[in-house]
């Protein structure tokens, strides 16, 4: 599913469980060369853009925080959790100097970003830290929690400030600041935006007399996501109801409640453009719709452009990779911006399968002299396999770590079933407790599940 969306003034950035990023511009909704972005190891479940639009940020599963280079897709750095607890949600201040992550152990990461150094580390006990956003003054910063707690910490020694107790029943899922403020005297007033698993969608007061200011309910079923609108005069929100809400921020009524067109699924994350009326809208169906705020009340919304889906890529992308001929191959360089490649295959009879084997050395043997074009190949290729591993298969079929088809399904004290290899890594990194439950792993043996490999060999011979 899409996990996350982030704008910039002229990018939109989008994360997945399927441990990539991919980028497009805003211009004309087209994907960079550079994209998709794969660096991590596990489900990307955050992303967000500096101030400027130049660097963007990623958190995953793996436990660590990368910062890419906008313009060429580049790791700038790589920042681990001290204790390399899975990252859940990331942050960054309005001005670039600090980065925020919040963790599945209940601990807060907060980096010097011009350092790329650790300057504080704060624990919040018993729950998994899945909401966080700075203040627009950038001295402030909010944490909401799996247990439904919202906190305000002060950013220079991470002192906590205040705590809100069982803001949302069975924890919070999302929050945001509005980027305006009011200033009375000396007390400086700033909207804070939360929404959580009961459904709500709640603005918060954040002053030194801090406070609730008012609910909204127009949802039906968890609200996973919400942001306010650049001028602050909007909140939008989507659910698990299959809905985006867009809100007046100011006298709290709804504008429009937007019901997605087929196929729909739960809408996992909300972004609004700061230089335009749009707003990304992701979604558990992998895709990814950019819609127009329009001023009319109760209007349904217009829609911009087209949904980035699986379900349009060409009718070779349909076949497994395996089953790629040459053709296919040549068709696949050609929409991936590699054309000059085409000869090269085309002279060496390179089908799917040898395109699913292709690695530095063979590629070098191949005459791809240029690094930069050998490594723009190899992620695309690297990411066609994460999509082709889990394309249109049942979800209890992919790795819950690693969100790929699984070989080697194994059983743990969970009661999960996992890809071998990908249990045997999480416990050897130090990670004592479930992928999915966060609960401490009793015991470290693993039992083979043979009837889900047999389930799953059966649904790959049908394919």
């Amino acid at each position: 599913m899409v996990s996350c969306c982030a704008f910039s003034p002229s990018l939109l950035a989008t994360s997945s469980g399927d441990k990539t990023l991919r980028v497009y511009n805003t211009a004309d909704f087209s994907e960079l060369p550079f994209s998709p972005l794969s660096g991590h190891g596990y489900g990307v479940h955050c992303c967000c853009f500096s101030s400027c639009g130049s660097h963007l940020f990623s958190c995953s599963t793996d436990g660590s925080v990368i910062v890419w280079s906008s313009e060429t897709g580049e790791v700038s750095a790589a920042l681990h959790h001290p204790g390399r607890s899975p990252l859940r949600v990331c942050a960054v201040a309005p001005d670039s100097s600090h980065l925020l992550a919040g963790a599945c152990d209940g601990t807060v990461a907060l980096w010097d970003f011009s350092s790329k150094t650790l300057r504080r580390y704060s624990m919040t006990p018993n729950a998994s830290v899945v909401a966080c956003c700075f203040s627009p003054c950038g001295q402030m910063f909010v944490t909401g929690c799996t247990y439904g707690d919202l906190k305000l910490w002060d950013v220079m020694d991470m002192n906590l400030l205040h705590a809100e107790k069982d803001t949302h029943d069975l924890g919070v899922a999302c929050c945001s600041f509005a980027q305006q403020f009011k200033i009375d005297g000396c007390c400086v007033e700033f909207r804070l935006a939360s929404c959580g698993q009961d459904s709500r969608l709640k603005i918060w007061i954040v002053s030194q007399s801090e406070g609730l200011l008012h609910t909204l309910s127009s949802q039906s079923a968890p609200v996973l996501s919400c942001a306010f609108s650049p001028d602050g005069e909007r909140v939008v929100s989507g659910s698990v109801d299959k809905s985006v809400a867009i809100y007046d921020a100011v006298n709290f009524v709804l504008h429009i409640y937007v019901p997605l067109p087929p196929p729909d699924r739960y809408v996992t994350a909300v972004a609004l453009s700061p230089t335009m009326p749009w707003i990304a809208i992701g979604s558990m169906d992998r895709t990814v719709n950019v819609w127009r705020m329009v001023d009319e009340v109760h209007s349904s919304g217009k829609f911009l452009t087209k949904c980035f889906s699986k379900a349009e890529l060409p009718g070779h992308s349909r076949l497994l990779l395996t089953d790629w001929s040459e053709e296919d191959v040549q068709t696949w360089l050609c929409e991936e911006g590699l054309q000059e490649l085409v000869s090269v295959f085309k002279g060496n009879n390179m089908d799917g399968p040898e395109l699913n084997k292709l690695n530095k050395e063979t590629a070098a043997e191949l005459g791809i002299e240029s690094l930069g074009l050998r490594g723009r190949l190899l992620r695309k290729i690297e990411a066609l396999k994460a999509e082709q591993s889990g394309s249109e298969a049942p979800d209890e079929f992919l790795c819950p770590i690693t969100r790929e088809l699984m070989r080697d399904p194994v059983i743990a004290s969970d009661g999960y079933s996992y890809e071998r290899e990908s249990i045997e890594s999480w416990v050897r990194g130090r990670n004592k407790t479930s992928p999915m439950t966060n609960l401490p792993l009793q015991t470290s043996l693993l039992t083979p599940n043979r009837s889900l490999k047999m389930a799953i060999s059966r649904w790959k011979s049908s394919q």
